[in-house]
């Protein structure tokens, strides 16, 4: 599995993030470019100790938690999790612009050992945490052809 913590993933992440333009149309589900840029910061920022997510109690989390980060891709419309849906109208290149910010900080973040746990799955690795990280990216930009 790819890794947003290795520079071939990371190289590629940012490639495709530059492809996306206002008029990428989406292939599946309901979120417009804008709004699945602001919606690819929320796990980035859950990952930084920025995230607005609480600490719940999933009791099903241990079933999930392996397919966040192995190389099975995510299947189309997958459900998204209540804190990080959006229905506003979000500004396209500003959403892009904080999501290569966001990209470009975990990045950085390589070579950190300890990492807090995930408000709903618990602990990860460093490399599952990359891993995760490049995944999601990865399931929505090919969702916007890119």
């Amino acid at each position: 599995m790819k890794s947003l913590f290795e520079n071939e993933g990371y190289s590629e992440i940012k490639e495709r993030a530059n492809q996306l333009t206002e008029n990428s149309e989406r292939h599946w589900g309901k979120m417009e470019v804008g709004q699945m840029l602001y919606h690819c910061q929320q796990p980035l920022n859950v990952s930084l100790g920025k995230g607005k997510i609480k600490k719940q109690f999933f009791p099903l989390a241990f079933l999930f938690k392996k397919s966040l980060y192995n190389d099975k891709p995510w299947r189309q419309s997958l459900p998204t999790a209540k804190p990080f849906k959006t229905s506003e109208t979000k500004d396209f290149n500003r959403e892009k612009v904080e999501l290569q910010k966001l990209i470009d900080e975990f990045h950085e973040r390589k070579n950190q050992t300890v990492w807090d746990p995930h408000p709903l799955f618990g602990k990860f690795t460093p490399v599952q945490w990359g891993q995760m990280q490049y995944k999601h990216l990865d399931h929505h930009f090919r969702q916007f052809g890119v």
